[in-house]
């Protein structure tokens, strides 16, 4: 049997590929007005969008606990799988990398874990790399070392309407978030070695998919690329940014895909998100 791919629900993978690889996604719990449900089972992307906006509720977001991490690696191994890897979001942003490694320890070296350093297809494009090894046979090693060349090998920007909801959750500074806010401009940040990095600020949303699609261009140098658009309640600016990003590569561009955030990064980022993920293809 092939080696297994895990992942969480943070990687907001196509439904297509997950499908073909048999890839598993644990969702994340999220607690929404007080209830906790999973994320993308229980509550959509519109679910936070319309919490974060109208209803103006608190929005949070928690780590797969090592217990469901534990039962989910021993029903792949029972069920006759070599071995799993398990990719997650950025340790930096989230605890389920450290649950992840927790249960691990459990099985001997047969389920590896690899920090994606990022969210999104950020951690998505590392995790179809290695179900793509996967169905290719190849071995645990194998799997494990492609899924962390391709998180070296993954570029994520994108621009937030405010950074008030990442100063909310912790994840950018209060000096940072305070000057986007008084200037009124549209933040771009870079996730930088699993942390989030205020790149520069522009004054329009028109002006952040401008530079948006100069950015990724030169994330993917001259390589042939797959490219994600990501967004949260914004599926107009995410189809011109698609359209930017089309004309940019042009030939190099392999795959495209576009998908809305759910809630575990929405409740972090806000509606309005906009942003692209190049992976630079290793064949």
């Amino acid at each position: 049997m092939p080696v297994a791919v895990v992942t969480d629900s943070t990687a907001y993978l196509p439904p297509e590929p997950v499908s073909r690889y048999g890839v598993t996604v644990l969702p994340l719990p999220v607690i929404l007005s007080g209830t906790e449900g999973r994320e993308g089972v229980d509550v959509t992307p519109a679910d936070v969008a319309n919490a974060l906006t109208r209803r103006r509720v608190q929005v949070t977001t928690s780590r797969l606990s090592p217990a469901e991490l534990v039962e989910c690696y021993r029903r792949l191994l029972d069920g006759g799988a070599s071995g799993v890897v398990s990719v997650h979001i950025s340790s930096k942003l989230s605890g389920t990398y450290e649950a992840a490694t927790l249960a691990a320890g459990e099985f001997g070296g047969k389920v590896r874990v690899v920090d994606s350093l990022s969210a999104g297809m950020g951690l998505g494009f590392p995790v179809l790399r290695a179900a793509r090894d996967a169905a290719r046979g190849r071995g645990l090693d194998h799997v494990e070392r492609e899924a962390s060349r391709a998180v070296v090998r993954t570029t994520t920007y994108f621009y937030v309407d405010t950074l008030e909801f990442l100063r909310r959750g912790g994840r950018i500074g209060a000096a940072s978030a305070l000057v986007g806010t008084a200037l009124a401009v549209k933040p771009i940040l870079h996730v930088d070695e699993g942390g989030l990095v205020l790149r520069e600020k522009v004054r329009t949303s028109s002006r952040a998919l401008v530079r948006l699609a100069e950015l990724a261009e030169a994330a993917g140098h001259e390589d042939e690329v797959d490219v994600a658009v990501h967004h949260l309640a914004a599926p107009e600016h995410a189809a011109e940014l698609g359209e930017r990003l089309r004309e940019r590569f042009g030939r190099r561009l392999r795959e495209l895909y576009t998908s809305e955030i759910g809630a575990a990064v929405g409740a972090h980022v806000g509606p309005g998100l906009v942003g692209a993920v190049v992976y630079r293809r290793l064949d």
